[in-house]
């Protein structure tokens, strides 16, 4: 079987497609797509862009509008997969274990982001896929101008928004 792929519409920027490694990051994967069948990502935005780092979304609407969102799942860091430029992790808080509807994608190699003990400071964040097509598109993501907005740092300037996310 092969792996699942989704589409990421992204308004004026293109179309961004992600493969998830359902086999070694398997509820990481059923809980992205779980998100994308239910429209949890349509009309939401990245709202933290770091060049040389990583861009970041899923969870806000325009305007910096939290959504709700389903209960964390279970970190998976520990499952081999690393955090090299062009990968999509599961974003979290402090906690390891609280990632819910909110990604990011990899614009550089960020080992120091990569499981490396069960422990607080160890557990890493978790990569479930990689983007397969539209890279171009994620650099263009990664050079917009970015300011404070709120209590949020590295936010753009001008929404950059998911239209709509599909499972091919």
């Amino acid at each position: 079987m092969s792996n699942p792929q989704v589409e990421l519409h992204v308004k004026n920027y293109g179309v961004i497609t992600l493969e998830l490694d359902a086999a070694k990051a398997p509820k990481c994967a059923a809980n992205f797509l779980a998100y994308v069948n239910k429209g949890h990502y349509d009309n939401t935005i990245f709202h933290r862009v770091i060049p040389g780092f990583m861009v970041q979304g899923g969870g806000m609407e325009p305007g910096m509008k939290q959504k709700s969102c389903d209960a964390p799942i279970e970190n998976e860091a520990n499952n081999g997969l690393k955090n090299l430029n062009y990968t999509v992790a599961m974003a979290r808080t402090g906690d390891p274990h609280s990632a819910t509807a909110q990604f990011f994608i990899n614009v550089a190699d960020n080992g120091f982001l990569n499981h490396t003990a069960p422990s607080q400071q160890g557990w890493g964040y978790a990569v479930f896929g990689k983007v397969v097509s539209g890279t171009e598109v994620v650099d263009k993501i990664k050079a917009v101008k970015t300011g404070r907005k709120g209590y949020h740092d590295d936010v753009p300037l001008e929404d950059v928004v998911i239209e709509k996310a599909v499972a091919l």
